[in-house]
């Protein structure tokens, strides 16, 4: 069996709005364990058996050396065989973070959920900030494909960068895109909360009306097959949640995606 790792990254220095997500992984493996429900995955996994997933706490970071933490902490996992499921955070860690799986995995597909495309080559001034991570990464030649689900604030910048980098993007104007998601070969799973409409999930710095439904969600993550060999789980700012309720989903969504990790090829 596949055996997924919980990794937090209280990281957030690259937040071009508000501060925040860098408080999340605790309350996200909080809201995972919660005895309102049970750790059984929709896809039949008992997460809470043993040995079933290990969880590797969360990283202790200096803002100037963070990427370079990042990346040898996730290396250290996946020299272990371990599947890493990283709890951010802003969504700039996934560049430092696939810098590691990008070494093992030749041939990496990533399937991004967001409602933002994340692809520009710089955002005020800053090209880490987490409007940029898959810049970065498609023009470094870290992942030979890259879907993208959800997005819905496109603009002529990041067309041209989608089109550069032969980036293949589901709107939500033109969902579903499930066949898209049926592939081979390893993949990794970027999902940053604010895919959900903030009625789902306030619990965000980008507020972006028109989103999936957490439903909608997991029936995109059920759809994914092939090898997966990690992901993360972004953007949940704990300073703008109402009552957990966004804490509460990102722990759902923490479960389905660890349940198809265990199973998957």
């Amino acid at each position: 069996m596949n055996v997924p790792t919980i990794l937090g990254i209280p990281f957030d220095a690259n937040s071009s709005y508000l501060r925040g997500a860098g408080q999340a992984p605790p309350l996200i493996r909080e809201a995972f364990l919660c005895d309102s429900s049970n750790l059984w995955s929709e896809t039949g996994v008992d997460l809470g058996g043993e040995d079933v997933y290990i969880d590797s706490g969360d990283l202790v970071l200096s803002e100037a050396n963070a990427f370079t933490q990042i990346e040898t902490a996730v290396e250290q996992l996946l020299d272990d065989n371990l599947r890493p499921i990283c709890l951010g955070g802003d969504h700039s860690i996934t560049y430092p973070i696939i810098r590691a799986f990008s070494r093992k995995y030749q041939q990496l597909t990533i399937v991004h959920f967001d409602a933002h495309p994340d692809l520009y080559d710089e955002f005020d001034g800053n090209r880490f900030s987490h409007a940029c991570p898959f810049g970065r990464i498609m023009e470094e030649g870290l992942a030979t494909r890259l879907i993208q689900v959800g997005i819905r604030t496109l603009n002529a910048h990041q067309k041209e960068q989608a089109a550069r980098f032969k980036v293949e993007q589901y709107e939500m104007t033109r969902l579903p895109g499930l066949d898209a998601l049926r592939q081979h070969g390893p993949i990794y799973i970027s999902f940053d909360i604010d895919v959900l409409d903030p009625a789902y999930a306030p619990g965000i710095s980008h507020r972006e009306p028109g989103g999936l439904s957490v439903r909608e969600a997991i029936r995109f993550l059920h759809a994914i097959s092939g090898q997966i060999v990690g992901a993360d789980i972004v953007e949940y700012n704990p300073t703008r949640d109402v009552d957990q309720l966004t804490a509460m989903v990102c722990g759902k969504i923490l479960k389905e995606i660890a349940g198809k990790i265990t199973t998957s090829d």
